[in-house]
């Protein structure tokens, strides 16, 4: 049976649509690859993912708590990032320390972006009085410094990684939801929205079917971004004494680095600040690479 002209029109007005899928992630690809600094990024996060990972399931760093050495053994060929006061080896407990912070950026993202995306779908779509709610909601949200939230919600839950991950993720969703929002607005007038209404679709199916997949490279950049925020609120929340709890991460390693400077011992401060710092500053030109390869109205400016 052949299409009617209605359906054809929403076939012709995707298939040329700027945002449509496999022409987005083609184009952008290519322009990413370009970047030879962003490239160099992308694959530092994919290392401290594989590690991680090999970390989660006990093929490296399983014995990050044995003593292996003397206390306070200064970085050397034995000990290659020295061992701390119980003897453990600190560079295990820096690997052991990027699943922490990897996992906490991963579930949080899990946890923030069907919020922001859901809630600034809606208020973009529906308008009137469900955007203003939803608005005045984060606007009333955000008004909050999110550090106090993140304390405030660690209080409550108590100290441990799934408190991390609850109170990180419910923090971050304010800025994917005004994005989504504001695109949604864009969208929901244009022409292939209406010819999909036009041959009877819904607005579940025109939202979920045909304008969200056409600003989820907005999903992917903030997912980019939250990683390395999460990471750093993490190590906030344990060098508080909120966050993690009976394993090492980087933020408890930082806190017990404290007294330890008093004797002159550096290296356990030095390797969990290096760690943190080249995978917070490879996400952030991450983020910004992606941001350029996956803005449509950026196309053509090289």
């Amino acid at each position: 049976m052949g299409m009617s002209k209605t359906e054809v029109l929403v076939n012709n007005t995707q298939a040329s649509d700027p945002l449509k899928g496999k022409s987005l992630w083609i184009d952008a690809w290519q322009r990413l690859k370009k970047d030879k600094v962003a490239v160099a990024c992308l694959i530092i996060v994919i290392l401290y993912a594989i590690v991680a990972v090999l970390s989660g399931v006990g093929l490296i760093a399983a014995d990050w708590g044995a003593e292996v050495g003397p206390s306070y053994a200064a970085p050397g060929a034995d000990y290659w990032f020295g061992t701390d006061i119980f003897g453990r080896d600190v560079l295990s407990k820096v690997i052991h320390g990027s699943q922490v912070a990897m996992s906490v950026g991963l579930i949080s993202s899990l946890i923030a972006i069907p919020i922001g995306v859901t809630l600034g779908a809606l208020a973009g779509y529906f308008g009137g009085w469900v955007d203003e709610v939803i608005v005045w909601f984060y606007t009333t949200f955000s008004s909050i410094p999110q550090i106090m939230l993140l304390m405030s919600i660690a209080l409550i839950l108590g100290k441990g990684i799934n408190t991390v991950y609850i109170a990180l993720g419910l923090t971050s969703w304010v800025g994917l939801c005004r994005l989504i929002r504001g695109e949604v607005m864009k969208h929901k007038n244009r022409e292939y929205v209406q010819a999909a209404g036009a041959i009877g679709a819904g607005h579940g199916r025109k939202l979920f079917k045909h304008i969200i997949p056409n600003v989820s490279h907005i999903v992917i950049i903030f997912t980019s971004l939250q990683f390395q925020i999460a990471i750093k609120s993490e190590v906030i929340l344990s060098y508080l004494g909120l966050g993690v709890s009976g394993q090492p991460s980087w933020g408890t390693m930082i806190d017990d680095a404290k007294l330890e400077l008093a004797r002159g011992v550096w290296w356990q401060l030095a390797g969990a600040t290096l760690a943190m710092f080249v995978v917070v500053l490879a996400f952030n030109i991450l983020g910004d690479a992606l941001r350029d390869a996956l803005d449509p109205k950026l196309k053509g400016k090289d």
